[in-house]
């Protein structure tokens, strides 16, 4: 219905003029399309913002588990485990184990 529609539709036509009634059964047309469509626009809301969700915990599991394996790395070159470094990484993997929890 207002898909169809487009600003200079009325410019092909013998009468580019649209009555009053016209006009006002065009914006009611256009009105239900718009109304029609709102319950599935909040569907895709909800859907795409489930899906921001999704890609926000999958981004600081990816995080968390790069920041793991450096820290892990660096313990195998030899860091101190008394270092700041090494108790970085154990409060990071106890922040981990409790946010998966």
């Amino acid at each position: 219905m207002a898909e169809n529609l487009k600003p200079n539709d009325n410019l092909d036509q013998k009468d580019p003029k649209l009555s009053k009634e016209e006009l006002a059964k065009r914006r009611e047309e256009i009105t239900a399309f718009y109304k029609d469509n709102i319950p599935h626009l909040e569907v895709q809301a909800e859907y795409e913002g489930l899906l921001a969700i999704i890609e926000k915990s999958r981004a600081e599991r990816m995080q968390a588990q790069m920041f793991m394996a450096q820290q892990y790395a660096a313990q195998k070159q030899g860091v101190d485990p008394n270092s700041e470094e090494a108790k970085s990484f154990k409060d990071a993997m106890e922040n981990a184990a409790a946010k998966v929890d």
